[in-house]
Order: C-alpha cells, then structure tokens, then sequence
C-alpha cells in the first residue's frame, strides 16, 4: 500500500521439537516419552540402534543393584586386584591421568554417607523404570522375552556368602524383598548347579528381557509414533541460539528446539560438543564383556550372578550369556580374549552345563560410569535448551524407561513421578 512499509517476518523452520543424540535404550525411551508428550522427536546416532552397552549386557532389571559401585572398600579391591587383568574389577595399570584423577574423586565417595545416598537415589529411580517398563511392554506389546524372573547371588564360599550380606539391612530399609537359602536347598531348587553350595541371595522383584531385542522394539514403537531414527549420524557441535539449538552432525545442520544428549559412553567425549567440557572429568567408560551361545540342555531357571567372579548368567528362549565383570582402561577397543575366558572359566565352578553348544558372539561395552554412580539427568548447567541424560554405568537397560519418562517430564513443565534432584547435573557442574 503506497506510503506504507510491509515488513515480512520469517519464521525459523526446525527440523523438530528435540534432537535426542544417542540410539541406546536411554535415548530411544526418551525419544518416545517425548512423542507421546506430543513433541516431534528426532534421534541421531554415530552408528545406529543399540550399538553401545544396549546390545550385549545380562538385560537385567534389578532394584536389588541400588547400591553403587562406590562404596566402602571398592578402591582396596581394586588396587589388590590391578595385577589380576582377569580379576572381576580391574583397573588397567597403564599411565592415564584423567583416568587417575577420576579414580582419585571416586575414591573420595567410597564412604558409608554417600554409599547410603547414591544407593536411596538409584532406588527410586530403578524402582520406577523396573514397573514402568513392564508397563510399556504391555502397552506397547514389545517382544522383548520379558519375565517376571527375580534375581539369584549364588556362593560357593560360606565367608564369602556371610560377607556379601553386609547390603540386606539398607536393601530392606529400601523396601527390596531379599531371601537367604541355604546351600543345600539351593541345590535343591536349582538342578543346573554343581554340589558344594554356600547359599544364594534371592531378590524376588528383579526381572530380565532380551536387552537388544527391547531396544529394537522400542526403535519400532518410536518410529510408529512419528520418531525419525537417523544412524551413521555424528554429532560434531552444538550451538544454542535465541529459540533453538543448531546441531552440526556429520549429515548436515539441524535446528530444533531443544538437544538431549543420551549417548552412553560417548556422552563424555560430547561433553565439549554440547557445553559441558566437564562431563569428560564425571564420566570414564566401564568395560563390560559377553559370551552369547546357543543355551545348554540344563540352565539356572532364573538370571544368577555368580560370586566374588561376578559372572552374570541369563538364559532366554533365544539364547543364553556369560556376562559382567568392570575393566577400567580408558576408551581401549580390544576385545580382551583373557576376561572372556574368565566368564567361561567362572560359570564351570557353579555349573554342570556352564556353555552352550555354540558360540553366537563374543562382546564387550563400555557402561558410562559417573563418580556416584548414579546418573545425570536433567537440563545442562549454563545451558537454555540442552538436556542430558548420562552416567548411567550398569543399570542403562534397568533405568531407561524411567529416566525417558523423568526427562520428558522435566522437559514438557509435568510433575515428574521421580524426584530429580538427586539426578541433577549441577551436583559436578
């Protein structure tokens, strides 16, 4: 119109809602809270689903695993064990200093106060995910091999049996169903084990799923709700500007309104990508392996962890696995053929049939371990529109529902189920 100005406003077309940066069970439980919230979601990933500590773990769900790896006498174990690269926890004697330095701040939380905090922290949260991912399974009618299976410690040492007993008293005052048996009824119920038994420690609450098989389905969910799943994707950057975050991948710029970073291990080698250089100083990668077989005629009837080895077993329909065990060595990605043989050399103390017929995979992850232990969940300190959702060490499978939905809460202004202060990032920040 003459003697008027037009001014033309351009409105910023985003990619999505959020970029969620991590495939595992973490990030796609994440992703698909947000869609149910009615965001659009994006998830991207280096390599694709369930590529990282997703895969190969014991797909255990255990509230009974509330007390963390920092905890009294953790540090003596391990220097007792540095020369033992076979040893259940082991810590590589090579000079690394930032692996020294976290180990020195670690050390500091090996005491009976922060002990009880993180292991009431982690409860909660692992309590909540253990219901809600039966909840989702159901819902969401995803063919995961989930059961209702409860967890067994089995011993054949009665000074270790009495030893390890140390953690029932905080267990039940976290209200966690905890059975001692004897060796002999043990034997009794479990066919599958050699004679000899000290006794077992059984935890009725737990529950067990076929880890990989879950976090495919909830890739298949995810994407039936709109999720675009994006691999071969690497995060290089991300910059945040007045209304939206623009991430720099190696397929291109995205723009969206906001950035979870979800990433596993990798989160910490993101840390200076997304704002949070210090995240490397929190996180180191814990090193767990696997041996998945075809299963054996005889096996235990539910998932047992086999002490003081730390041999995880767990036998599915699909098949049956060795597991565990805690390796600090930096980002090393060598499949160490000595720890694997240890799994297999452990499960022949405890069982008539300790290996399947046929070896499917020999495996190992690196498990994001914080200092605490316990995760960090929340929006990134200094940040407007980045979240993080890290540092879950063992129990990513175990928390991923909960910590999805917790995130998704925080991040859509919802009263959360679970109280996320004791998640908070700013604890380190």
């Amino acid at each position: 119109m003459p003697g008027r100005f037009c001014y033309r406003v351009e409105i910023m077309k985003l990619d999505s809602d959020v970029v969620v940066v991590g495939a595992g069970a973490v990030g796609l439980c994440t992703a698909l809270a947000l869609a149910e919230a009615g965001r659009s979601v994006k998830v991207i990933d280096t390599k694709g689903v369930a590529a990282g500590a997703s895969h190969g773990n014991c797909g255990t769900l255990t509230p009974s695993h509330a007390p963390p790896l920092a905890a009294p006498g953790t540090i003596m174990t391990a220097l007792r064990w540095m020369f033992t690269p076979d040893a259940p926890l082991y810590v590589h004697p090579k000079m690394d200093p930032r692996l020294w330095r976290w180990l020195m701040r670690f050390a500091l939380r090996c005491n009976e106060r922060d002990w009880r905090r993180s292991a009431q922290g982690k409860y909660t949260l692992l309590a909540d995910s253990r219901q809600r991912i039966q909840d989702w399974i159901a819902h969401y009618q995803l063919a995961c091999e989930f059961q209702e299976s409860g967890q067994d410690y089995v011993f054949r040492e009665a000074k270790v049996f009495e030893e390890e007993q140390f953690e029932i008293p905080l267990l039940r005052e976290l209200g966690i169903s905890v059975e001692l048996v004897d060796g002999a009824e043990y034997e009794r119920r479990e066919p599958a084990f050699k004679p000899g038994l000290a006794g077992a420690i059984r935890f009725a609450g737990d529950a067990m799923l076929r880890p990989d098989a879950y976090v495919h389905e909830l890739a298949r969910v995810a994407r039936e709700k709109g999720v675009q799943i994006l691999g071969d994707c690497a995060l290089q950057r991300v910059q945040e500007e007045n209304d939206h975050c623009v991430l720099h991948t190696s397929r291109g710029v995205m723009r969206a309104g906001e950035m979870v970073l979800a990433a596993g291990a990798w989160s910490a080698l993101l840390g200076e990508a997304v704002g949070a250089p210090w995240l490397r100083s929190v996180i180191q990668p814990g090193k767990g392996y696997s041996i998945t077989y075809d299963a054996p005629a005889l096996v235990p009837s539910t998932p047992v962890i086999l002490r003081p080895c730390s041999v995880c077993v767990t036998a599915w329909g699909s098949g049956y696995r060795l597991g565990s065990t805690m390796e600090f060595s930096g980002y090393d990605d060598t499949l160490n053929e000595r720890r694997l043989a240890a799994l297999e050399r452990g499960a022949a103390e405890f069982l008539h049939q300790p290996l399947g017929p046929r070896v499917r995979e020999r495996w190992f992850g690196w498990r994001p371990m914080s200092l605490d232990d316990m995760p960090l969940i929340g929006r990134i300190p200094g940040r407007a529109r980045s979240w993080m959702a890290a540092g879950h060490g063992m129990m990513g499978i175990g928390m991923s529902a909960g910590t999805g939905q917790l995130l998704a809460d925080m991040m859509t202004g919802r009263e959360p189920a679970v109280n996320p202060a004791p998640f908070s990032p700013t604890r380190f920040a």
